[in-house]
């Protein structure tokens, strides 16, 4: 999530003490640090009223670096600061003109660059010039298995507590986007519910999974070798398409089976030691030895080859045009036969 040591943590934490750096580059895949980090700028360190004078946001298709460095060296009226904001500076084109403006910043002047879904070369010279004077932050995308940690501390920092089936609801339902992982999570602070716990039925009544149909419920019948609730998941996805994508599906599949392919060379199988090596919550141990007793090795190989196969088609490979329906149903089929 960071470059050069610098994280999201420790950068609001300097913000909101009201410690400033002369600039900010905020670049990478995830847009969601991004904004935050720029929108508490925006919106946090001038008043109202000084904000009028000494505040712009600015658009890297509409300006040039060397304007935006013209501006940055204004002096402030009647405030402190001058607060300047480029949004999709991935399109400014001259950046590397930033690097004479990094040997001698303007010390009144806040600087904010955000420079989403991309890195910028190392090598450039101003690259290694930022952090000697401001901050260079890296937002990077997380991992499929950080987001349920990312749910309970954003839960945690609101005062709520989410159960672990609750929270791989959200995860297998709402993937790595942290913006609509956020925006869900909003919701379901403010439904207040009961105990401040947020549950399976809370997250099924605000987000919109049906509880009984849904990626958890399928891998959970599939561990199970549960024929008949698989085929009834199966036919419930058939005729929602839209809200159960398979390509989502599988992706949930695989990463279970590959995790399982793992547990079978874990020499301590203990619920602890599971979690620990699997990069799990233990309240998920028990599924990998239940499906260790349903599936051997060479069963979970020929799963995750399938899982493969199935990617494939539900990006139109070698599909034939079968629809996607048609092709969880075969692929459920030879998962349980």
């Amino acid at each position: 999530m960071a470059a050069k040591g610098v994280d999201f943590q420790s950068i609001m934490s300097d913000l909101k003490q009201k410690v400033y750096k002369p600039v900010y580059f905020l670049m990478g895949e995830e847009p969601y640090y991004i904004d935050e980090i720029s929108n508490y700028i925006q919106n946090n360190v001038l008043t109202e009223e000084e904000r009028e004078f000494n505040q712009s946001v600015l658009y890297g298709d509409e300006v040039t670096t060397k304007e935006v460095l013209t501006m940055a060296r204004q002096y402030p009226m009647m405030s402190k600061y001058v607060v300047i904001i480029v949004k999709e500076a991935q399109n400014l084109s001259d950046l590397e003109d930033l690097a004479y403006y990094l040997q001698k910043p303007q010390s009144t002047t806040i600087l904010v660059f955000c420079h989403k879904y991309k890195k910028v070369d190392g090598r450039k010279k101003f690259v290694a010039e930022l952090p000697k004077v401001g901050v260079l932050f890296e937002s990077k995308k997380l991992y499929e298995n950080q987001v349920p940690t990312f749910i309970v501390n954003y839960l945690k920092n609101k005062g709520l507590q989410i159960d672990p089936k609750a929270t791989q609801l959200l995860t297998d339902f709402l993937g790595t986007d942290l913006s609509k992982v956020v925006n869900e999570l909003d919701k379901l602070a403010i439904s207040k519910p009961q105990n401040n716990m947020v549950t399976a039925d809370v997250v099924s009544a605000n987000v919109g999974i049906n509880k009984d149909f849904n990626n958890f419920e399928l891998l959970t019948a599939l561990i199970n070798k549960d024929v008949l609730k698989a085929n009834r998941i199966v036919r419930y996805f058939e005729q929602n398409p839209k809200n159960n994508p398979l390509v989502l599906t599988i992706t949930v599949l695989f990463n279970f089976f590959t995790n399982l392919m793992l547990y079978y060379y874990i020499p301590d199988k203990s619920p602890a030691n599971v979690a620990k090596e699997l990069g799990i919550n233990i309240y998920f141990a028990k599924d990998y030895q239940t499906a260790a007793s349903k599936y051997n090795g060479w069963k979970t190989l020929q799963i995750i080859s399938l899982l493969r196969t199935y990617d494939a088609k539900s990006k139109g490979i070698d599909s034939n045009g079968v629809p996607d329906g048609q092709l969880l149903k075969e692929l459920v089929y030879l998962i349980l036969h």
